[in-house]
């Protein structure tokens, strides 16, 4: 589990790491070419990991019980580059988090691509039950396999996100593929042309949330997405009331004073853990500006906390029984 540079999570969880997808503007692939080591070396270790056969009948997939090590003792993140990889031994690190977080599933790889096992998709299904204080985002290239696998995974399951990629206004079409009982997102990124949506035409009900963003990174042609393809967008987003983020890379396009941070109701909630509600600690939470998710940063005493806020000159809030965290806003000006 990672704190997770992008703006909308925080953290990452890479229980299944590879793609098969090959798409040109990758991050991912580019990343673990450079971290990898000697993949042929490691293959070679054939005591530390086991192989599985791939859902599609590819080639065949790799599994570790437990970190591969280099010849320091190291652990290798990514001991067979950009193929297919399980790591079991991370499965269950979302208890680790003391208060429900967003997390996106699957930043290394697409867990609902065509060569996943199912059985690799249920194990992760059954941490997001059994810790279910956290918000789980995933995504796919490929969102026929949400209904080929059985998602939505309990309509009442309201901590699970399921989104598309976007990039083209042919991807559009996939929109139709996503579960419409469940929670579901679009990520439009990187934005790759103009999606020429109708100005008439409304975005599905069942969509929760749209995410924009730019392509980034040292591409060769690099495709700069203009100002009204965004604008477009929110638009489309706007006429039937979806909440609309805008990754950074839009800031030098659309201005500072144009992004749009918005979220869904269920991602602004932060519940603490079961052990941190039995505890007698307050947990503080801060951002530096609006639209941004708040951060935890530490904890206080019930004592220590009333002091803080006299320091600062902050009404003291009621404590009564913790049974939610409480939450310092400090904004800029």
């Amino acid at each position: 589990m990672n704190k997770s540079k992008i703006e909308y999570v925080d953290h990452t969880w890479n229980p299944i790491t590879g793609c098969r997808h090959s798409c040109p503007y990758c991050y991912a692939k580019r990343l673990t070419a450079r971290v990898a080591g000697d993949v042929r070396l490691n293959k070679m270790a054939k005591k530390d990991y086991s192989i599985a056969p791939a859902a599609d009948g590819g080639e065949d997939l790799y599994v570790l019980d437990a970190p591969m090590l280099n010849e320091t003792g190291r652990p290798l993140v990514y001991p067979f580059g950009f193929a297919p990889t399980l790591h079991r031994y991370r499965l269950d690190t979302p208890a680790k988090l003391k208060m429900g977080n967003n997390i996106f599933v699957g930043a290394m790889a697409d867990v609902f691509g065509n060569w996943v096992p199912d059985e690799w998709i249920s194990e992760i299904f059954n941490i997001c039950r059994k810790y279910p204080i956290h918000n789980y985002l995933f995504l796919t290239k490929n969102p026929e396999r949400y209904k080929k696998y059985g998602v939505p995974y309990g309509v009442n399951n309201n901590n699970l996100w399921y989104g598309t990629s976007i990039t083209k206004k042919d991807d559009i079409q996939k929109i139709d593929y996503l579960p419409a009982q469940g929670n579901t997102y679009l990520s439009i990124e990187p934005l790759l042309e103009n999606l020429e949506i109708p100005k008439e035409c409304c975005i599905p009900e069942w969509i929760k949330w749209v995410i924009i963003g730019a392509e980034t990174g040292r591409v060769r042609e690099k495709v700069i997405p203009s100002k009204e393809w965004v604008a477009d967008i929110v638009e489309w987003c706007d006429r039937t009331g979806i909440p609309v983020f805008m990754k950074d890379s839009l800031q030098p396009i659309v201005g500072k004073d144009n992004m749009r941070r918005d979220f869904p109701e269920q991602m602004k909630h932060s519940e603490l853990s079961p052990k941190m509600k039995k505890s007698d600690m307050i947990t503080l939470l801060a951002r530096s500006r609006r639209g941004e998710q708040p951060k935890q940063f530490g904890f206080m005493c019930k004592e220590c906390f009333k002091n803080f806020c006299k320091s600062l000159g902050l009404d003291i809030p009621e404590l009564e029984e913790l049974v939610s965290s409480i939450t310092i806003k400090m904004e800029e000006k």
